[in-house]
């Protein structure tokens, strides 16, 4: 294990060159891992699990959508993809990878087959976090163990044929066989990670749902929103709007945020650029810090996890949810998004090559 200093903050790592693919191979040689869902984690990890060499088997409903993109990507009924509690039984390390509300439901089931010795594996710490809400309380005997990637199982997959990696967090919350290390840096090195940091299921949990409605998606889709508006209310075009709100963003200045820091991109823009973003940086952040002390606190106290669970557990959830989703994917701005895409000069060339 690395240390490495943030900011003057020592934080415990682990890098693929300290911890290489052989020796996680090694540590797994003998585990069956059973990976317990297949919607927005699953493929992903089980395919990145099963291209590195280890001994995967998906466990997932039958006569369902997900049960069938699993038989399209390679997994064969009765030989690597099981019914969820076949596959629970065969496996020694469960990856638990249903959505929370599904985990909650599946919880009794999955629960009579986690013999002494297994390994339950989550990539979100919410069901062992608030497991007085949901009720997902391991047995004893088995290690308890949490590899959470930093995006969504799609790029963990896309990184990873690109020959990249997608850095985690890793964390412990029961060790019962003195092997829970070594098992969950093996499988955060099996599933594609850049590098594992250290954290807690609680801290995990807390900085996943602060950020999912904050900056990743919450906050960012908000700020779209009323960037464009005002944009539109003072005569611009929808194209005008959306490339000055979305696509500069998206296409030209996260990537170089993102390769270099956020000090590098402003050093490379025009000083009129500079000079504004500088000025109003403050008053963004003074404006939207109080949304965020508010959201952290209902994230921390569990009344952001109840709602959660109460809502996702409707019978007509997906129905509500397709209703929302529509609104967004019909509303002008995204409208917008999919005629400005469509003219990328990568689709042009891939439209002249069909």
């Amino acid at each position: 294990m690395a240390k490495m200093n943030f900011g003057g903050v020592e934080e415990n790592v682990v890098t693929r060159d300290e911890f290489p693919l052989e020796k996680a191979r090694e540590v797994m040689k003998d585990e069956t891992i059973a990976i317990i869902g297949y919607g927005v984690q699953g493929p992903g990890q089980a395919l990145n699990l099963r291209d590195n060499g280890f001994n995967v088997i998906v466990g997932q409903r039958q006569n369902s959508k997900t049960w069938d993109k699993a038989v399209a990507d390679g997994w064969v009924p009765g030989e690597t993809l099981f019914p969820i509690e076949e596959a629970a039984e065969k496996g020694t390390i469960i990856q638990y990878l249903l959505s929370d509300a599904a985990q909650i439901e599946v919880w009794p089931a999955l629960k009579a087959k986690l013999s002494p010795g297994k390994a339950l594996y989550f990539s979100h710490g919410f069901g062992i976090t608030y497991k007085d809400r949901t009720g997902i309380i391991p047995p004893e005997g088995v290690d308890v163990i949490l590899v959470a990637p930093k995006g969504s199982g799609t790029s963990l997959r896309r990184m990873f044929l690109a020959g990249r990696g997608l850095n985690s967090s890793y964390a412990i919350f029961q060790d019962a066989t003195g092997r829970a290390k070594e098992r969950v840096v093996a499988l955060g090195i099996g599933v594609g990670s850049g590098y594992l940091f250290e954290t807690t299921f609680q801290k995990e949990v807390y900085s996943d749902l602060t950020g999912e409605r904050g900056t990743l998606m919450g906050a960012i889709a908000g700020i779209f929103e009323a960037q464009y508006e005002v944009l539109r209310k003072r005569g611009h075009s929808p194209s005008e709007a959306f490339n000055e709100t979305v696509e500069e963003l998206t296409q030209s200045l996260m990537p170089l945020v993102a390769e270099n820091g956020m000090d590098w991109m402003y050093a490379n823009c025009s000083t009129t650029a500079q000079r504004g973003a500088l000025d109003w940086k403050g008053k963004f952040r003074d404006a939207v810090k109080p949304v965020f002390e508010e959201l952290y606190e209902e994230v921390a106290t569990g009344r952001e996890a109840q709602r959660s669970i109460d809502t996702n557990s409707q019978s007509d959830y997906r129905e509500k949810l397709e209703v929302e989703l529509k609104e967004i994917r019909e509303s002008e701005m995204w409208q917008a998004g999919t005629q400005v895409r469509s003219l990328r000069p990568e689709n042009e060339k891939k439209t002249i090559k069909a």
